[in-house]
């Protein structure tokens, strides 16, 4: 019996040092509108997590809960676990700048300071304490590498960081979540403004990331969700007439697209929905 119960216990021991994150039982509310209901995922570690399903489903909103972004919205009100690491971060007491930090975020627009390229990616480093000008210079240099960005912009770091392409201030922006090293990164339609060559860059970069990140992405292009993920949740509004979105199937990529198991996720992937 003792045996048992250590083999299921090493088994759930496994089965959490995979996920880097574990959401239980989560719901959102803005006032007394129940925008997300009932959401059960893990977010495992060094894989790409796409968030998939209909505009209005409560993807974004799914997204922010992770670091605490609906908390700077004053009617939101967030119930349930979000674990990162076994530790639950939507508690009172944690401390939401370090919880920011170590969850980081790239939205649908890029959305790059009105400063120099170097100052965009050092303003995160500088926030936390870093002064010297050697350490700011080599966080700056190996964020700008990891994005794919260096070659680009290594002879105009005191150019604005408007003054370079779209596909290159999303990849500033990327940089920028980098310096201050996330271990997650949640990425909201990052390619949907972006032309077709700078989208596959930011894909590439993706598969480039996950070797030292786990990242979550939504995205409304189901072929970009096949290409980049390892794993797919389907979202969806809960009931009609309920404006609540759930997901409502969670699996490998490969499955959602080729076997889901509920006939709306497969008429959503198929084009016959949405």
């Amino acid at each position: 019996m003792d045996n048992h119960n250590e083999n299921q216990k090493s088994k759930e021991q496994g089965k959490a040092a995979m996920n880097k994150m574990e959401i239980k039982d989560l719901a959102v509310f803005y006032g007394k509108f129940r925008a997300v209901t009932d959401i059960q995922m893990d977010i495992q570690t060094n894989k790409i997590t796409a968030i998939i399903g209909p505009s209005g489903c409560g993807k974004s909103t799914l997204l922010r809960s992770f670091n605490r972004m609906n908390d700077l919205t004053p009617s939101a009100r967030v119930e349930g676990q979000i674990l990162l690491d076994g530790e639950n971060i939507n508690v009172p007491g944690v401390d939401v700048v370090d919880v920011r930090r170590r969850i980081g975020m790239v939205f649908q627009r890029p959305n790059p300071f009105p400063k120099s390229i170097y100052d965009n990616v050092a303003y995160g480093p500088r926030l936390y304490g870093v002064r010297r000008k050697n350490d700011l210079d080599e966080i700056v240099e190996k964020s700008l590498k990891q994005a794919a960005l260096w070659e680009e912009v290594k002879d105009k770091l005191h150019q604005s960081g408007l003054s370079i392409s779209g596909g290159q201030q999303q990849r500033l922006c990327i940089a920028r979540a980098l310096a201050v090293e996330p271990e997650v990164i949640l990425m909201d339609e990052p390619a949907s403004a972006l032309d077709p060559i700078s989208t596959l860059k930011i894909e590439e970069l993706m598969q480039e990331l996950k070797k030292e990140y786990s990242i979550v992405i939504v995205t409304h292009n189901m072929q970009q969700a096949a290409r980049v993920s390892d794993y797919t949740a389907m979202m969806m509004l809960s009931k009609e007439g309920e404006r609540s979105g759930t997901v409502i199937e969670f699996d490998d990529t490969k499955a959602i697209f080729t076997r889901p198991k509920d006939k709306r996720t497969e008429d959503y992937v198929t084009g016959r929905f949405g």
